[in-house]
């Protein structure tokens, strides 16, 4: 996993929509605050809260020129929640695997 990643923080970030709407968004491309904004019924400091709370986790980084803040995504993050679901899947899909030879041979055994 990439060094100084919160996956909390990162997990917590995912959990409201409208930050996820807001990552898919950038998943396109960068954005000024107002490019994102007109997408959301909400006054603008609600949703600068809601940018504030995905760049803390990593999740976007952002760049002021003048006036305008832009904001991109940053992948390291969602590429080490990916890889720690995926481990978290494995491990599950072999403990399953295993109560079902184990329920099979238990049925056998019958």
């Amino acid at each position: 996993m990439g060094e100084g990643v919160d996956l909390g923080g990162v997990f917590h970030a995912l959990s409201d929509p409208t930050r996820r709407r807001v990552v898919e968004r950038l998943g396109q491309g960068p954005a000024t605050t107002s490019d994102l904004a007109r997408s959301f019924d909400m006054a603008l400091p609600s949703f600068t809260q809601h940018l504030g709370v995905l760049e803390r986790s990593g999740l976007v980084t952002s760049e002021k020129k003048g006036r305008v803040r832009t904001y991109r995504l940053a992948p390291q993050p969602l590429e080490d929640m990916a890889s720690w679901l995926a481990a978290q899947r494995a491990l599950w899909t072999r403990r399953l695997d295993q109560l079902d030879a184990f329920l099979y041979d238990l049925k056998e055994q019958q």
